[in-house]
């Protein structure tokens, strides 16, 4: 087989949601720190189109290139590809990082606790993974800073009407909406429509309530809108169902990390969760991810909280992804049938 390039992958899902990692085959990208190397991957697009783009990718991957780290403390660096954005940090996509590096071997394990120490393009994340069988069995990581932002704004939405939404920031930007107030009870048969309202609310938001990180200027806009279910509770503490609206157009199968990250900053705005609380999250097809808050927190001239989250990660495969030196898409395509209308 001829082949102009090859890339080594081990495919990896949390709790349902894809996280590819390349591993091999793709040289670290230009720039001082992982945030300059994500945005170096985000502005030349090469890689990007490559492993997310049909025929090898699709709307429904994630794909994780593994880097050394810039900071001595971290023991792994990784830039995150999401179908629009190359983000901060990613709750689903951290887990399935640790998992691959540990149960592959490329960090070592320790049973029944090993600790690490990843580079995010947004900064530092602690992880504390429970390993038992050469298995990492649950990932616990504490996530960025997370903070509230706008607390019952008001959001007009062509095609929906007057919402009144929140805004958060939980590793990745958020426009939250009550799911019931739309009519939503958050079951698989409502993927579609959650796909294509959480794109227009996303949009609208971006335009209207204008996102500003307190410290990175370069993250202006909103990446999903968090559909939020009433909240309940069980022997475990909190409980609430929630979907993700990603772009271009499609739910994340997981609870989403950077999701419950932001909820728990919006509850803890609010005085409804604490340091005592923990609050589990589910998604539509059932799958759970749990949270807590380690403490408060300074992002900027924000107040916010020190999240952790936690769930489980599987390997699915390996693949070798190749260019033939005559294929007419060497970076792929999208379609309007999957993809969404661009």
């Amino acid at each position: 087989m001829r082949s102009s390039k090859i890339v080594h992958i081990i495919s990896a899902h949390a709790e349902g949601e894809v996280g590819d990692v390349i591993v091999g085959g793709v040289a670290p990208p230009p720039g001082d720190t992982i945030w300059e190397q994500s945005r170096w991957i985000e502005r030349d697009g090469t890689l990007r189109d490559f492993v997310l783009n049909e025929p090898r990718g699709g709307v429904f991957r994630h794909v994780n290139l593994l880097v050394p780290p810039k900071d001595p403390r971290a023991d792994a660096a990784f830039i995150i590809m999401e179908p629009e954005d190359t983000p901060p940090m990613s709750g689903s996509n951290s887990i399935c990082v640790s998992t691959v590096l540990l149960d592959s071997g490329l960090v070592p394990m320790q049973e029944p606790v090993t600790e690490m120490v990843l580079e995010a393009p947004g900064g530092l994340v602690q992880v504390r993974a429970e390993c038992s069988g050469g298995k990492a069995q649950r990932i616990f990581v504490e996530n960025l800073p997370s903070y509230a932002d706008r607390l019952d704004a008001t959001l007009e939405v062509e095609g929906i009407g007057r919402l009144t939404v929140d805004t958060a920031y939980g590793g990745d930007s958020f426009v939250v909406v009550d799911a019931e107030a739309l009519g939503l009870s958050l079951v698989e048969d409502e993927a579609h429509k959650i796909a294509r309202m959480g794109v227009k609310i996303t949009e609208a938001a971006t335009k209207a309530l204008p996102f500003r990180h307190p410290t990175n200027p370069d993250w202006n806009h909103y990446s999903f809108c968090l559909f939020a279910g009433p909240m309940g509770r069980d022997e475990n503490g909190m409980r609430s169902r929630q979907a993700v609206a990603i772009r271009p157009g499609k739910v994340d199968r997981s609870p989403t990390g950077t999701a419950l990250s932001a909820r728990m900053a919006l509850l803890s705005a609010r005085g409804e969760m604490g340091p005592d609380d923990r609050l589990t999250a589910e998604s539509l097809i059932g799958s759970t991810f749990s949270g807590r808050i380690l403490g408060d927190a300074q992002i900027g001239d924000k107040t916010g909280i020190r999240p952790e989250i936690s769930g489980r990660g599987w390997i699915t495969g390996t693949h070798q992804h190749m260019l033939d030196p005559d294929d007419p898409w060497p970076r792929g395509y999208r379609l309007s049938d999957t993809w969404g209308a661009r």
